[in-house]
């Protein structure tokens, strides 16, 4: 788990989401409730395994020298709020982060966000970082199916499975706002109608690939 959270980050400036120390990955494992988090202000370059703080789900207790993220808190309510998801990220991602500074969702122009997201990516609206405001907000605002929001004036939270499954949804969030924003600088982007979105959600989640989903 160590070894696949430190990728993950390590992936984070590679994938052009973060700039300096802005972002985090997280992941949980459920059977020992221990979450495993970037330290706070680390160079990702420097990033090592030992250097993943481990954090108790429950009491939020820390281990070792290094203090976890300061987005910690909001990963710690996503994980105890959200059955099933394993991996967290949280990007301030340029495109994505300018549809949030918008306060603006981004909407399912694309058979790209209908595969991945099963229609827009929502945006919640602004609220302060203090306790479980954040965390909250999340959940109130979510779809039930895209597996990310966009936080106006802040940034974007994407989770999944997997660290490695979180990375995905934020590196895609990113991808989409970039296309998006590039068509709305053409003209103005069609909507996919909702029995189509359906089609292609249906599609990606249950035939594609090399694994069989019920």
């Amino acid at each position: 788990m160590r070894g696949a959270v430190c990728r993950a980050n390590r992936l984070l400036p590679a994938s052009g989401l973060v700039t300096a120390h802005s972002g985090n990955v997280s992941g949980l494992d459920r059977a020992s409730g221990v979450v495993y988090i970037k330290p706070s202000g680390f160079d990702y370059e420097a990033l090592t395994e030992d250097d993943i703080v481990a954090v108790d789900l429950e009491t939020g207790t820390s281990q070792g020298d290094l203090r976890p993220s300061v987005d910690l808190p909001h990963h710690l309510f996503l994980y105890r709020n959200l059955e099933g998801i394993g991996g967290i990220v949280h990007t301030h991602s340029n495109y994505a982060t300018a549809f949030a500074a918008c306060g603006m969702s981004i909407p399912a122009v694309l058979t790209a966000i209908a595969d991945e997201f099963g229609g827009e990516i929502p945006c919640a609206p602004y609220v302060d970082n203090e306790g479980d405001h954040i965390g909250h907000s999340i959940l109130q605002h979510r779809s039930t199916r895209a597996p990310a929001i966009l936080l106006a004036n802040h940034g974007v939270f994407a989770w999944g499975e997997t660290a490695e499954a979180a990375l995905k949804a934020a590196i895609m969030v990113e991808d989409t706002a970039k296309t998006v924003f590039l068509a709305m600088q053409i003209g103005r982007p069609h909507p996919l109608p909702p029995d189509e979105v359906e089609k292609w959600w249906d599609r990606y989640q249950n035939r594609y690939g090399q694994t069989e989903r019920t």
